[in-house]
């Protein structure tokens, strides 16, 4: 097996956990447990590193799953007015593009430079076709989830939702949650089991309901993580009413970015952007934070306070990538090549590697009249394309190849790139 020959197996299994070995840790743990079923220290172990192993940053945007878009009732004007809605961004805005600059997405919304998880086809707060929702633009059908935890599901491993190590770890249904509840504290690891390994926000919601009466309603973790359950379910304004109370007992950042999340799905940026304004005034340093403020500015088409914020952010962290590649797409299109030249180029040196990248910057080349490295840059952007990027290389090369007038290159490519 995997136990160390004069080694306390469960010490060894805390080990392999801090190292963020979680496999090695469950199967020990699960060895442990076949030998004595009944060790709550090794079985609340295994809990936690089977947690850990399906957790993702749940506080960043997430993708929409259909259900959630085509049901949505939330919708607060048919008609909002510009800047107020992210169905609807406001133009010519100061330090924008314009028009003709920078590219749209289907629903209208100005394309970021950093692709983030359900801001590319969101549509608006009007009526939305089935259709239109399940067709994408190459009239195919579109990998959007179309359960609420459809995101979260797609992100574990096969073999984390095939079944648990060792045949079924905890039997759901057979759970007796009162007798958990009587014990929040140690109640904290089954839940996140629940909700994130599981991913059964309705008994989640139970036993997070059970631990906060037991706690006379006044432990804010466990007010937040029932707004977590709420919002995975849909219930958006039970979840705001949770955050808020948990923000009234102890503020937390956390928390804060939390209701945020719920003030963006019901398409409330303004109210989203107070709070943020709000999290920053107390906590000056939090980088997602200042990511969040500048992302819904950008969704707003207001580049001035989006490019404000990302540099802000970077005198935090110089090499946090999203706010470099948004830097770098603004100047680009505000017709400053050698600029967004020069954040590619960081990019680079951070070891970012992908056909994505080196297209940029063979456009930026291109644009900056560098045209040693214009065609070169697009030979390495198409070695690492895929088939879905692919095309719009090949798109990207006919352009180049119209500017410098070699129209049987950009025939060619332009077949290639449609084929």
């Amino acid at each position: 097996g995997l136990e160390v020959p004069g080694l306390d197996p469960v010490f060894l299994a805390h080990s392999r956990l801090r190292r963020r070995h979680f496999d090695d840790c469950v199967n020990i743990c699960t060895e442990v447990l076949q030998k004595n079923p009944l060790d709550q220290a090794v079985w609340l172990l295994k809990c936690r590193a089977l947690t850990d192993k399906a957790w993702i940053d749940d506080t960043d945007i997430e993708e929409e799953a259909l259900g959630d878009i085509l049901m949505d009732d939330n919708a607060i004007a048919q008609a909002p007015r510009p800047g107020t809605s992210l169905a609807r961004p406001a133009t010519g805005a100061p330090g924008t593009a314009g028009p003709g600059g920078r590219p749209m997405t289907g629903s209208g919304r100005p394309l970021t430079g950093f692709a983030r998880p359900g801001t590319m086809n969101r549509p608006g707060t009007g009526s939305v076709s089935l259709e239109s929702r399940l067709s994408t633009r190459n009239g195919l059908t579109t990998a959007r989830p179309v359960t609420s935890s459809g995101r979260f599901v797609r992100l574990g491993t096969a073999s984390l939702l095939a079944s648990d190590p060792g045949g079924e770890f905890i039997a759901v249904e057979k759970l007796n949650l009162p007798r958990y509840a009587q014990k929040p504290t140690l109640a904290k690891a089954p839940f996140e089991y629940l909700l994130y390994f599981k991913q059964i926000p309705m008994k989640a919601l139970e036993l997070a309901s059970l631990c906060t009466q037991a706690t006379d309603f006044k432990d804010w973790w466990w007010k937040a993580q029932i707004g977590k359950c709420y919002y995975k379910l849909g219930m958006l304004r039970e979840a705001e009413k949770q955050f808020i109370s948990s923000l009234a007992a102890q503020n937390m950042c956390s928390t804060l970015l939390w209701l945020c999340k719920v003030f963006v799905r019901l398409d409330q940026p303004k109210t989203a952007l107070d709070h943020y304004e709000k999290a920053l005034e107390k906590y000056p340093g939090e980088l997602s934070v200042m990511l969040g403020i500048a992302r819904i500015h950008d969704a707003l088409n207001d580049n001035a306070s989006a490019v404000t914020m990302f540099k802000r952010a970077l005198q935090f962290d110089s090499s946090n990538v999203e706010a470099i590649a948004c830097l770098a797409s603004h100047f680009f299109y505000t017709d400053q090549p050698e600029l967004a030249l020069r954040y590619y180029r960081r990019l680079l040196q951070m070891g970012v590697h992908n056909a994505e990248l080196w297209n940029n910057l063979g456009l930026c080349c291109f644009y900056a009249q560098q045209y040693d490295m214009t065609l070169s840059c697009f030979e390495r952007a198409l070695s690492l394309a895929d088939d879905e990027s692919m095309g719009d290389v090949w798109y990207n090369i006919a352009q180049v190849a119209i500017g410098i007038g070699d129209l049987g290159l950009a025939y060619q490519a332009l077949k290639i790139a449609i084929s």
